[in-house]
């Protein structure tokens, strides 16, 4: 039949053959341009997850594990529900993520400080003053943590990252204690744990409570006079307890 046909429609008809043994067979390589490369691709899904964890912050710090919903999460960040758990598997897998972080970020911004070998006191106050300023400028560290104990910490029991993180923050701390102990100007009585949670307990809780706090006290704890003022009188505490005059 195909032959009887005159010449042009032949071609169509062994052009129609062709494409239909394409459509049948389709090769197994990509077409340029249309699927992106390894390396894109990766960047693609870290920028994801990136964006899913902030958006899971934002959240827990609002509303608390129990009021975090995975909804809110996936519509704060613009993404689906079955991405949370494509990447983090659980809404408590995510929620021990976001305490990591938090802790991680504190710890990476400590390494940051430039302590004075030779002044262990005021390398002592500038950890004190840090640690207090880093509290007012992540409002959202104080909260989750204030959520989490709230569970009596059954997030944070489950990483297994927090005791290295934690390794670090009191290193700095120990470093300058031996320093000063060495020196005779810091007190030896005193453990780096125990100073940590001194000067973590005089900044937590000052940002932890304001509110009723500033009402109790009828007073604007958050004002900028009040937070500069609790830095110099957390710093000097510090200093009266560990350091010789």
């Amino acid at each position: 039949m195909w032959n009887n046909l005159p010449h042009g429609i032949r071609n169509c008809k062994a052009f129609c053959k062709n494409t239909w043994r394409l459509v049948k067979s389709p090769s197994t390589a990509p077409a340029p341009g249309l699927a992106p490369a390894p390396g894109r691709r990766k960047r693609q899904a870290e920028a994801t997850r990136e964006t899913l964890l902030r958006a899971a912050i934002s959240v827990f710090a609002r509303d608390g594990f129990a009021g975090g919903r995975i909804e809110k999460i996936s519509r704060l960040a613009r993404s689906h529900d079955r991405m949370i758990y494509y990447y983090f598997g659980s809404k408590e897998k995510l929620f021990v993520e976001v305490l990591e972080t938090l802790y991680a970020e504190l710890s990476e911004a400590e390494k940051t400080i430039v302590f004075s070998v030779e002044q262990p006191v005021d390398a002592l106050a500038e950890l004190v003053r840090f640690t207090w300023r880093y509290y007012v400028a992540h409002p959202e560290f104080v909260t989750i943590l204030m959520s989490e104990n709230l569970t009596r910490g059954a997030h944070v029991r489950k990483s297994q990252k927090l005791g290295s993180i934690s390794a670090v923050a009191l290193s700095i701390l120990e470093d300058i204690l031996v320093r000063g102990q060495a020196m005779g100007v810091l007190r030896k009585d005193v453990s780096a744990r125990d100073v940590y949670i001194m000067i973590a307990s005089l900044g937590y809780f000052y940002n932890s409570n304001h509110y009723t706090l500033s009402a109790f006290l009828e007073t604007d704890l958050m004002a900028p006079a009040a937070l500069l003022g609790w830095e110099e009188f957390i710093t000097r505490m510090v200093l009266a307890a560990i350091a010789f005059k």
